[in-house]
């Protein structure tokens, strides 16, 4: 049995210390909001609503899950995350498959026009003018052709590729396959680590924007469950029609009034519908993670 010395003691235990404080840190505002989303909204007044609701009601949902706009913006934000996804994933693979092909002449050139838009930026009205002229804006479009690419993905993904044996490919073309052959059947099942981060990347940063509905969405049907919560955030008008909304389709009984419904219960229960399901996904993902990262930037 190895012998601890005093000092490596003082700092494994420090180190728990401070690890496990900044844990507590980090998870108690999240249980807060999730312990006043189910708690009464009037007994959540009077504060001291911790860990756990005091007076336990699913209330707050229902305000929220029967409103029309709620459950529409909900299956936008669903379709956005799982289309837009998709489509990142093949664009950026393909192109880093594209970069890691010895024969493909005049790469340094695609990859410096690639680069510049890292740099220089036309800006938010430019950028308004293109959508206009391509009759994205009010579009489904919006959402997912513009971030169908990202260059620093698909350097993460072109890095990982080259930690694949090239004599691979090699066989697979003297066997008389092509590039989509190889590309599909022996890289693609070599890169799922590389593929499920940047796809739990590019699913987050769907689920959690909420700015290209407000620059370039008008229509309410196009909405995204984000945009809702920034809404209900900001403004307080947006609450008192959820909540008489409820009342008139009696999900808050005969008795009840907007009064009754808090705006801080409404929005408590709002945050924990929107991040759930990323709370839900992360953990079985987080295992590729380092492996995913790593294997692309060591070589050997």
């Amino acid at each position: 049995m190895s012998h601890e010395s005093n000092a490596y003691k003082v700092f494994k235990y420090g180190n728990i210390s401070l690890l496990f404080i900044l844990v507590v840190a980090m998870i108690f505002p999240y249980v807060n909001v999730l312990a006043i989303a189910f708690n009464d909204p009037m007994d959540s007044q009077f504060g001291g609503i911790t860990f756990w609701p005091r007076v336990f009601t699913v209330d707050n949902f229902k305000v929220l899950l029967q409103n029309k706009d709620v459950i529409t913006a909900t299956g936008i934000s669903v379709l956005r995350v799982i289309i837009g996804t998709l489509i990142a994933l093949v664009v950026q693979y393909m192109c880093a498959y594209a970069f890691t092909i010895k024969d493909f002449k005049g790469k340094a050139v695609v990859l410096m026009f690639l680069m510049i838009p890292m740099y220089f930026n036309g800006g938010l009205i430019p950028q308004y003018l293109l959508f206009s002229k391509m009759h994205m804006l009010n579009s489904f479009l919006v959402y997912v052709l513009p971030v169908s690419f990202s260059l620093y993905n698909m350097v993460i993904i072109r890095s990982y590729l080259f930690s694949i044996p090239g004599s691979l490919a090699e066989s697979a073309r003297i066997d008389g396959a092509n590039e989509f052959i190889i590309m599909f059947r022996i890289y693609v099942p070599l890169s799922m680590p590389i593929i499920a981060v940047l796809a739990l990347w590019s699913a987050v940063g769907h689920w959690n924007d909420w700015t290209t509905t407000l620059y370039f969405i008008t229509d309410k049907h196009l909405y995204t469950l984000q945009y809702i919560l920034m809404q209900i955030l900001r403004e307080g008008e947006r609450v008192t029609k959820l909540m008489e909304e409820a009342i008139r389709m009696g999900t808050m009984g005969a008795t009840s009034s907007p009064r009754q419904m808090t705006p801080a219960a409404i929005r408590a229960a709002n945050i924990i519908i929107t991040t759930i399901p990323i709370v839900i996904i992360y953990p079985f993902l987080q295992k590729y993670f380092v492996q995913g990262i790593t294997l692309g930037a060591v070589k050997e």
